[in-house]
């Protein structure tokens, strides 16, 4: 019998959902994401060391103050990591704007043009790179941008609420990506309660997007993140991506036993149907609010991983101020 994430791969695109070269390549996926608290924890391997020597070097180059050079250098470092697990996997890399422009319609789409410049300076073509954006309402205004007006594809991130999700395929953006055990991590806080796979309230949340976008045919991709453990990923079986961590990976691997397709377009035309809705800014933004959950997790997780591109700068400045 072969393992559940070699059947997995029959009804899915399988994802890496790390910075760590060596990761990706054990466990073949398609693509690889990457954010800069993934980047973070893979600098503190000393294998990685001449990647951050050589964004260093490069902001010298190209900057004179030492603020202007970490800049730099932080993007020129997310676009090394990047070229590097390009190299691995023959899909896309998805390489994150810094959340600090989450607000920020003009600065996302400036910051996305230039990563997408370095990747191109050193021949990745840009159809092989999604740009992640934080799904704020300006930061789906942006991905808009970018995919119609500049060809960029985007990864819309730090998704937990289904208005999120239509605004996104609105937009016409590539992909977003649900947080699935994030979803699951404020239900149990909040509630006290243990959820079984089946009822895990961040799978119904993207099974009830998955069905939505093909009862209405979007194009849009949707990629289940942020897991907490492999129930929740076999209950999403067949929906478009699965972005994975190296543990769960290495746990589906280790696994012999059936797995069952649950979600598919065929499946998803049959369920019950959903009337087409859609969202203006202010329409958005108090949907948005009245969800108390996706509030909440959406403004956390945009400060901790602001927080850890604050501590990558500090790496940087240290090394620039050597």
């Amino acid at each position: 019998m072969s393992t559940v994430l070699d059947q997995l791969k029959n009804y899915t695109t399988v994802v890496a959902d790390t910075g760590d070269f060596e990761s990706i390549a054990q466990y073949k996926p398609t693509d690889a994401t990457t954010n800069p608290s993934l980047i973070l924890a893979a600098t503190s391997k000393e294998q990685y060391a001449p990647l951050i020597n050589d964004a260093i070097e490069w902001a010298k180059t190209k900057a004179t103050t030492i603020d202007e050079q970490i800049e730099k250098a932080f993007d020129k470092l997310l676009v090394n990591f990047g070229c590097e697990i390009l190299k691995i996997v023959p899909g896309r890399v998805s390489t994150e704007v810094d959340a600090q422009y989450s607000f920020d319609k003009e600065a996302n789409i400036r910051k996305a043009r230039d990563i997408i410049d370095l990747y191109q300076s050193v021949g990745i073509s840009k159809e092989r790179v999604l740009i992640k954006i934080a799904s704020t309402w300006e930061g789906i205004q942006a991905a808009r941008e970018l995919e119609s007006k500049y060809g960029i594809h985007c990864n819309l991130t730090l998704l937990f609420s289904f208005p999120q999700a239509v605004a996104a395929a609105e937009a016409g953006v590539t992909l977003i990506s649900p947080f699935v055990g994030r979803i699951l991590d404020w239900y149990k806080a909040s509630t006290g309660k243990n959820y079984a796979s089946h009822e895990d309230p961040g799978v119904q949340s993207v099974s009830t997007i998955y069905n939505y976008y093909k009862q209405h045919g979007y194009n849009t991709i949707v990629m289940g993140a942020s897991f907490r453990n492999t129930g929740e990923i076999k209950e999403l079986a067949g929906c478009d991506f699965l972005t994975i961590s190296p543990q769960l990976l290495g746990e589906l691997q280790a696994e012999k036993a059936d797995l069952l397709r649950k979600l598919s377009p065929e499946a998803a035309k049959s369920t019950a149907a959903m009337d087409k809705v859609s969202f203006g800014e202010s329409s958005f933004r108090w949907a948005l609010n009245e969800d108390q959950m996706a509030t909440e997790k959406l403004s956390d997780g945009i400060r901790k991983f602001h927080a850890d591109a604050v501590k990558l700068r500090k790496i940087l400045r240290e090394k620039l101020s050597a």
